[in-house]
């Protein structure tokens, strides 16, 4: 049995994926793995469903990556959507119901593949089912499973086993929004591009796949990038472009405050009168996800000037921009605190 030692303040800023510790697997996210019911659907060695879409670029190997398309088996049309829907699960799933929802949700790879050659080398009618509007029906000839657990992360939804294929084929039509369509025969610099593609409507999810598949960008420079690291990205360009017209904007003038909880997570935002700037808190309960310990644990990111951060982080990213977003709506700045309380039931 493996017993935790470590430095609970460094795991709070790590989350399991960046490997402060120098350990090439996180203790914490490790133990935090669940038998998936589909196992035994895909020891038949075919599965067909519809990707909702799902796209995962993983990290580990980087620049040789995998790159895994989420399938769960046997459901078909609108209703694999909900399996990769974040937006939908708010209020009508708890978490056990999440982690239920995608332990059905088979990952599919390919061979590694070098982040380069990956927007050349995989099936286009993959790539555009990726970033699909609509669940694209799919086979899969499984070869062999890579991981028949569920792994449990801090950015992205929990992710159910993964296969290696021996062939996957594309039987739907993907369904892609018109200004994506146009952007991915552009020759366009990839900021650039997720900012028309915001200002367009486009889903963030949908934009966050597009980056993470490699379609956006100048031609010669495109690749594909890590699924983390891609929404960090997308989120972070969104943000900074919302803050230089934010900028302009005169302080709003009185003091607000916004309260929820979600999933074991609780939140407070508080917007007062001033020049943006923004703090973020994050108060990790004894025995909570990543703090093992039993004291309370504290990370504390600051932004201020604009854009510069004390510490990457992208739960405050992400946040931030939404709050980006209102304030943008508002024609108005102020100076941001957030707050985000998890609590021992949060895995």
């Amino acid at each position: 049995m493996q017993v935790f030692s470590g430095n609970t303040k460094i795991c709070i800023q790590c989350k399991g994926y960046r490997r402060l510790c120098g350990l090439r697997r996180c203790l914490l996210s490790s133990s935090s793995i669940y038998r998936s019911k589909a196992v035994s659907l895909v020891e038949r060695g075919y599965i067909e469903g519809s990707t909702p879409p799902t796209v995962i670029v993983g990290e580990r190997g980087y620049p040789l990556v995998r790159v895994y398309f989420g399938v769960p088996p046997g459901i078909k049309g609108e209703k694999a959507s909900f399996y990769d829907n974040p937006n939908e699960w708010i209020d009508k799933l708890n978490l056990e119901d999440v982690i239920d929802l995608r332990s059905s949700l088979i990952l599919v790879a390919m061979h590694k593949l070098n982040v380069y050659t990956v927007p050349m080398i995989v099936n286009v009618e993959l790539l555009l089912a990726g970033v699909s509007l609509k669940p694209v029906d799919t086979e899969v000839v499984v070869e062999k499973f890579i991981r028949k657990s569920i792994l449990l992360d801090s950015i992205v939804p929990p992710l159910g086993p993964s296969i290696l294929a021996r062939n996957i084929r594309v039987t739907g039509n993907p369904n892609l929004p018109k200004r994506l369509e146009k952007i991915i025969d552009d020759d366009l610099r990839a900021f650039d591009a997720v900012i028309e593609l915001y200002n367009d409507g486009t889903d963030f999810y949908t934009i966050a796949r597009a980056f993470s598949l490699g379609l956006l960008g100048l031609k010669n420079n495109r690749k594909a990038v890590p699924t983390r690291w891609s929404i960090t990205a997308v989120d972070q360009s969104i943000g900074n472009h919302l803050l230089s017209a934010l900028k302009l904007n005169p302080p709003i003038s009185n003091t607000l405050v916004f309260y929820n909880k979600n999933l074991y997570n609780k939140y407070l935002v508080i917007l007062a009168p001033g020049t943006y700037k923004a703090i973020w808190i994050e108060v990790w309960h004894p025995s909570s996800a990543f703090n093992p310990s039993s004291k309370i644990e504290y990370l504390v990111v600051e932004e201020f000037p604009a854009s510069r951060y004390t510490v990457m982080d992208g739960g405050y990213i992400a946040a931030r921009t939404s709050i980006l977003e209102y304030l943008h709506k508002m024609n108005r700045q102020a100076k941001v605190a957030i707050i985000r309380e998890i609590l021992p039931q949060y895995i």
